[in-house]
């Protein structure tokens, strides 16, 4: 393995713990919602199955909501690289990271 591989397995391998150690995670989105005959609450709206949902949060759950929802923004960043990094690790191990290219500059490819 090269060095550069070595490097992208070593940010593959911090992506993966940093997933296991994110805690409860849930979509969504926490908005403050007005009563018709005043007051507050809070709803967390989110979409999952195709379907919206949305779905009243007491006052003493509002601070948890709130770090699932944060937990699942990080979830989605953290599995973003990942993705990222195993593209840039499958180029390096099918072709080397060099593109196939003749001395034009042009791509080979197959000719017809």
């Amino acid at each position: 393995m090269s060095k550069c591989q070595d490097e992208i397995e070593a940010k593959i391998a911090r992506v993966k713990r940093d997933l296991m150690e994110l805690g409860w995670i849930h979509p969504g989105s926490l908005s403050k919602q007005k009563r018709s005959r005043g007051g507050e609450y809070h709803q967390l709206s989110y979409r999952h199955g195709g379907k919206g949902h949305t779905k009243y949060v007491r006052p003493e759950d509002v601070p948890e909501v709130m770090q699932e929802l944060e937990n699942y923004r990080r979830f989605r960043e953290l599995t973003r690289k990942w993705v990222e990094l195993e593209i840039e690790s499958a180029k390096l191990r099918r072709d080397g990271g060099k593109s196939k290219r003749n001395s034009t500059g042009k791509k080979q490819g197959r000719t017809r």
